[in-house]
């Protein structure tokens, strides 16, 4: 990968991860990794354009039906594609199905852009992912198998300690914090060969007291009431937080945005 390379667009595709959730700003929008990446971006190359038409709560055969194509259209320098975790935290999944959908989506996109950028998920500790972690290993190995084919990078998330932490995650515990985005913007920025503005961006949070009993219960109630139960009810009546939704960004236009 080149060092300090220069490029001009960028088109971020995918779920809530790359939508943004859960960094809010006071609008009431949500920013991101992608729209911080963007920013640092625009900020080295005047006229920067930038297109984001990730949705919250896609699956990957919604990526590929509604987003692929329009991303490969834009003809970018890099793309990115985050999906499939969704899909491997519904009751039913069909991997093979799952796998055989991103190979339909890196096919793509790989002569569209001069870079497609891939990732393996962050992922927290917990008891709820525990039970679906062999799934999201097998995607995993699947997005390192058609990096190598393909000649597409990868971004590894899963591994990094920092990302593990609770304090990376919203209470919700599925979407990380402003922090966490902003590690990973980090993360995909020196992927791209950009030189570091944090090299320590893996490097695990300093450690505080943990919260007392009666505090942990007090949070696993209000989490289970307020995101969990909700959470396990779309996931049984096949309903996505993301129906009815559009794009934040659906043009590959100039950017002016966050920086940092």
């Amino acid at each position: 990968m080149q060092t300090n390379p220069t490029h001009t667009s960028l088109v971020a595709i995918g779920d809530s991860f790359t939508e943004g959730m859960s960094d809010l700003l006071p609008d009431g929008t949500y920013r991101g990794w992608a729209d911080l990446l963007a920013g640092r971006m625009a900020a080295r190359t005047p006229g920067f354009r930038y297109a984001n038409l990730a949705v919250r709560g896609k699956l990957i055969a919604q990526i590929v039906e509604e987003q692929v194509g329009p991303a490969a259209a834009m003809q970018p320098d890099v793309i990115t594609l985050v999906g499939g975790l969704n899909d491997t935290l519904r009751p039913k999944c069909d991997m093979g199905r799952v796998r055989a959908l991103l190979e339909e989506a890196v096919e793509r996109l790989t002569p569209a852009c001069k870079h497609l950028v891939l990732m393996r998920s962050p992922g927290r500790q917990g008891p709820v992912l525990e039970r679906f972690r062999p799934r999201m290993e097998e995607l995993f190995a699947c997005v390192d198998d058609l990096a190598a084919r393909h000649g597409a990078l990868v971004v590894d998330l899963y591994g990094a300690p920092s990302l593990g932490d609770p304090r990376a995650w919203d209470v919700d515990r599925l979407h990380l914090t402003d922090e966490g985005h902003r590690r990973v913007a980090e993360a995909v920025w020196q992927t791209l060969g950009y030189e570091p503005e944090d090299p320590e961006w893996r490097t695990p949070m300093p450690p505080t007291p943990p919260p007392n009993w009666t505090a942990r219960r007090v949070e696993d109630a209000r989490f289970t009431r307020q995101y969990l139960l909700p959470w396990i009810g779309r996931r049984l009546t096949g309903r996505s937080s993301g129906d009815g939704l559009s794009p934040k960004r659906p043009d590959l236009l100039p950017y002016e945005g966050p920086a940092a």
